[in-house]
């Protein structure tokens, strides 16, 4: 029997066998084997219902040697052992023994540039998966939190299929939709835009610091991410764009932050908010030393209470163990109070002696040796 044709055996999941997705994705990569073919691709051709499914079926196939796996944007190809395998499942991963594994800690998971991302507890379950279960229902969610504290990373973890836009008060429409490039022969190319791209192939779409963009130039998300699901480019042609299944929208925001505003009308096209803070178990399980981590929650507690307009997160304490492990803890101690805005400076320092015992000042750089 050609193991690429579903059969009628049913199974927990509306009537079709364990690995019916991944069958017809597998078949699909075959009958196209000079081709390299992206997940959104993948996905319309199939009449997927989640994106996020097709793309973890291709992970498996790129893990067991079926498919190679290019990002930028993601796309897979069969390989000959793929071919060979007709659509065959690969083998489960082996897994390390239980007490080799801490008890309820959920594997960490890569991020596209490689660094690994521990998924933290969220409505029971992981914030990863929450993440992505929402993505399958079109739900779409507004991260808040200080800068540092892991929104990007948690993002990128949840979606490799990930597009960006960074959001400051000069960003324009065309950050989001497109525009005309010059050629070396003195013509015009228009090189559509990050929400384009993710609309017609069915990826998500991460706008950071979006509080920070001039409210009229959010607007161009707003007919995207309704109902409509719909846009139209005015600087090209007013060409209709309409978003295919896998397209999501998630946004950053970072209160306090100076510009940041939060309108109603962004506020309200998010159906979840999700505050992001900094995990100190996770700071210490990474390597930061403890006077560190005490010294950052001391500071997180003023700055809560309106003591103090700046903290260290979970970037800044990984970036001190990096620099203490490179230059020693006293340059490290002095580079995090460098890090410091100038008004709070001094309050950060008497943490850090509280914690250090030590003279401490920012980096500067002296006399001649």
């Amino acid at each position: 029997m050609d193991p690429t044709t579903p059969t009628a055996t049913p199974s927990r999941a509306g009537g079709r066998r364990p690995g019916y997705l991944y069958h017809k994705v597998a078949a699909h990569l075959a009958a196209h084997p000079d081709q390299m073919l992206t997940v959104g691709e993948i996905t319309k051709a199939l009449s997927a219902p989640s994106t996020g499914a097709v793309f973890e079926a291709l992970k498996k196939m790129a893990a067991a040697g079926y498919a190679t796996h290019h990002t930028g944007p993601h796309r897979f190809q069969i390989t000959q052992a793929g071919i060979d395998a007709a659509g065959t499942m690969p083998p489960p991963a082996p897994r390390a023994p239980a007490q080799g594994r801490r008890a309820g800690r959920r594997q960490p998971v890569t991020r596209p540039n490689g660094d690994l991302y521990f998924p933290r507890k969220l409505a029971g379950a992981t914030d990863v998966d929450v993440l992505r279960r929402l993505r399958d229902k079109r739900i779409p969610v507004l991260l808040y939190g200080p800068p540092g504290t892991g929104k990007t990373a948690l993002v990128e973890a949840a979606f490799p299929d990930l597009l960006t836009v960074a959001g400051t008060g000069d960003t324009v429409v065309e950050d989001f939709l497109g525009n005309f490039i010059p050629l070396p022969d003195g013509g015009f190319e228009f090189v559509y835009g990050p929400l384009v791209v993710a609309m017609r192939e069915g990826r998500a779409l991460l706008v950071d610091d979006a509080t920070l963009i001039p409210p009229k130039v959010l607007a161009v998300l707003y007919p995207a991410m309704d109902g409509r699901r719909v846009i139209t480019i005015p600087g090209y042609r007013n060409e209709r764009v309409e978003a295919v299944d896998g397209f999501y929208v998630i946004a950053g925001h970072n209160p306090g932050v100076h510009g940041a505003i939060l309108t109603e009308a962004l506020a309200s096209r998010f159906d979840v908010h999700i505050e992001v803070t900094t995990d100190w178990d996770l700071a210490r399980h990474l390597g930061v030393p403890r006077p560190a981590v005490e010294a950052a929650i001391t500071l997180n507690a003023d700055l809560a209470a309106g003591r103090v307009g700046w903290a260290p997160q979970l970037r800044e304490l990984l970036g001190f163990t990096r620099v203490s492990k490179t230059l020693g803890p006293a340059a490290a101690v002095a580079n995090l109070v460098g890090r410091a805005p100038a008004e709070d400076r001094e309050h950060v320092l008497a943490a850090l002696r509280a914690r250090f015992g030590t003279d401490i000042t920012p980096l500067t750089l002296g006399k001649q040796r």
